[in-house]
């Protein structure tokens, strides 16, 4: 299991390249070849927001929406589903004023039979119509899963 915290960031040099030179700023795709140590890093040097989520563990809807919850610090009041889900990434973050823009890592997303691929895209379509909010307003917001 991969624990993310701010002290396993090293001071590697970095190029002038970014990470995500090759990388739309809007998306939501596997996290394949990344490093959850690199996109911290890449979010830190970029001055933006790293989300992360380390779902292992997790088997339902709402085991995986109460992680997410807790790892993004979203109100006590979150109702732990997928339009609350939508409105803590956009409406409240977004009434919260300027953001410098978001890296947002959904690590171990379960499959299983109570969170089956129905559950999942929908799960990812919620951060696809995140990503297309703060597009729109120019912000940057690309999220990088996996699956366990």
């Amino acid at each position: 299991m991969t624990k993310v915290s701010p002290m396993s960031i090293t001071t590697a040099h970095f190029s002038s390249e970014s990470l995500f030179a090759n990388v739309p700023p809007n998306l939501v795709q596997s996290i394949r070849a990344f490093r959850v140590v690199d996109l911290q890093a890449e979010a830190a040097r970029l001055g933006q927001h790293f989300l992360y989520a380390h779902c292992s563990g997790t088997n339902t809807k709402q085991q995986v929406l109460t992680r997410i919850a807790e790892s993004f610090h979203f109100p006590k009041y979150f109702g732990k589903n997928f339009d609350a889900l939508a409105d803590c990434l956009t409406d409240l973050t977004h009434k919260a004023g300027a953001q410098p823009g978001f890296v947002v890592v959904l690590e171990h997303l379960p499959e299983t039979a109570k969170f089956d691929k129905e559950a999942r895209e929908k799960l990812l379509d919620v951060f696809r119509d995140a990503a297309d909010f703060w597009g729109d307003k120019k912000v940057q917001f690309r999220v990088f899963y996996s699956f366990e």
